[in-house]
């Protein structure tokens, strides 16, 4: 087999990886890229996201004395994107199958991944190698799009700290567990059964290899569609995690038949969530817990009001937890864990505990302040609303909340003008010949303006989400109130 499966030119890379080759920050490229004519051209990837050549990046930095020798990690995952193109997953499969001991056949991985990927096993293990691939897929899905396949290693860790000590004999479930990231969090090393289901194959292989290289044994991994075809009907887990994918991928009423045994009813179109929700509960054994990763939204949104409320009704709820904006891979909106409990014998239906963490650090896990706590009575919830917002309920203001929201509204009026501004000034072209002619530096000083104003625009709808999710939290607790300025656009 060669080492030559796709035509390439060379190893492709991000703005975010070239930030790292050279040590600065993702906007010191940016700002690179719109001040230099002669930074290199995109030569592949979208407008919100291109892809420039390893070669004339390396080149570019060595001439400005801006860049950084490689390390062999950076290396070797170069060198897989070039070969694999787009196809990462195939990529991370490949070549932890190859790293494999006493692997006898190879896999398409090229030799040359394959003689870095011993080097660095060598310097410390095969599983260190295998996690920081993951690490640095999780990172460039969460950059390239993609991303609400992967979980964040921040939820990964505030789902392993809520779970808390795993007995041996256990057996978890992830019913949506792509690379196995959820699934790998909780527990002890060995001893726990491990078991998963995901859409895509690549998936799939790469979770069982990852769980068996990095030491915590047999990963069992069913192919499929879990909401259309459930590969494990005859199992009831001890502990059930899963941070499903978008809603957009989950079924709604008119593709669920009338006999699919919706516990909490049957969720609707617009509630993509809680049909997730639903069927990892099913999966759950008595007394049983499951950690839901949920949007924000789905604890408010009118659509769920009656499954929410039969969550407190049966008892079933047990707490809410709302994490730090920042914690999901994909956006920058606070996102909240479920945790459930399925009742067994003779119960009670309790208080649920709502935990407000969204003014906490992302990147740090800290266990909860007493007024970030509010334990709220089934009565309280079970309003017009069944709102489960935990800022709704916990008492306690935020610090800094009121500059946090006006240095928002600041930086949206700022950024709004200069997309205006850096759109560059265009007239009627020649057809498709004037726009090959990319060597001319007109032509690549405006394509390099519009790419500026793509990730100008994503940085404001960003923000935007960010103050609107402030301002509703504030609202809703106390921190903030009504100003003098009459409600509208800030000025």
């Amino acid at each position: 087999m060669t080492d030559t499966a796709v035509p390439w030119s060379g190893p492709l890379v991000t703005g975010s990886e070239i930030a790292r080759l050279a040590g600065v920050t993702r906007a010191a490229v940016s700002n690179w890229r719109r001040r230099h004519a002669d930074f290199p051209s995109p030569a592949g990837g979208g407008v919100s996201s291109p892809l420039f050549e390893l070669g004339e990046v390396q080149d570019w930095l060595k001439v400005r004395r801006k860049g950084r020798d490689m390390s062999v990690d950076a290396q070797l995952w170069q060198i897989l994107r070039g070969f694999y193109g787009g196809d990462m997953l195939a990529a991370l499969a490949d070549i932890a199958a190859d790293l494999a001991e006493g692997q006898e056949e190879r896999t398409k991985s090229p030799r040359s991944a394959l003689a870095l990927g011993r080097r660095l096993a060598a310097q410390s293990s095969v599983g260190d190698v295998v996690e920081g691939l993951a690490g640095r897929y999780a990172d460039s899905v969460r950059r390239t799009g993609g991303s609400d396949r992967v979980t964040s290693p921040r939820i990964a860790r505030a789902v392993g700290q809520l779970a808390g000590e795993v007995a041996e004999g256990t057996t978890v479930f992830d019913p949506a567990c792509g690379i196995g990231t959820l699934l790998l969090s909780v527990g002890p090393v060995r001893g726990v059964r491990r078991c998963g289901q995901d859409v895509d194959d690549r998936s799939a292989r790469f979770a069982r290899l990852r769980a068996n290289l990095t030491g915590r044994g047999r990963l069992d991994v069913v192919t499929g569609d879990s909401m259309r075809s459930d590969g494990w009907t005859d199992l009831s887990a001890d502990l059930v995690i899963c941070d499903p994918p978008n809603a957009g991928a989950a079924p709604g009423r008119a593709e669920v038949p009338p006999d699919s045994g919706w516990e909490l009813g049957t969720p609707s179109r617009a509630e993509g969530e809680l049909a997730w929700l639903q069927h990892a509960y099913a999966h759950t054994a008595p007394g049983g817990r499951l950690f839901m990763v949920m949007p924000a939204s789905v604890a408010h949104r009118k659509a769920g009001r009656r499954i929410r409320g039969a969550l407190v009704r049966g008892g079933i709820l047990v707490q809410v937890v709302a994490l730090p904006a920042g914690s999901a891979a994909s956006h920058s909106l606070p996102v909240h864990i479920w945790h459930l409990r399925r009742p067994h014998a003779a119960h009670t239906v309790a208080d649920v505990r709502m935990v407000d963490l969204t003014g906490n650090d992302p990147d740090t896990w800290a266990e909860p302040c007493p007024d970030q706590v509010a334990d709220v009575s089934p009565d309280e919830l079970l309003d017009d609303m069944v709102d489960f917002t935990p800022t709704r309920y916990v008492t306690g203001v935020r610090a800094g909340h009121q500059s946090e929201y006006e240095q928002l509204r600041r930086d949206l009026r700022e950024r709004a003008a200069w997309l205006a501004e850096i759109l560059p000034p265009l007239v009627a072209g020649g057809g498709s010949d004037a726009a090959s002619r990319c060597g001319r530096r007109g032509h690549r000083e405006a394509l390099r303006a519009v790419h500026e104003a793509e990730e100008q625009m994503e940085r404001l709808a960003e923000l935007t989400r960010k103050a609107v999710t402030l301002a509703r939290e504030g609202l809703a607790n106390g921190s903030l109130k009504p100003g003098d300025q009459h409600p509208g656009p800030a000025s």
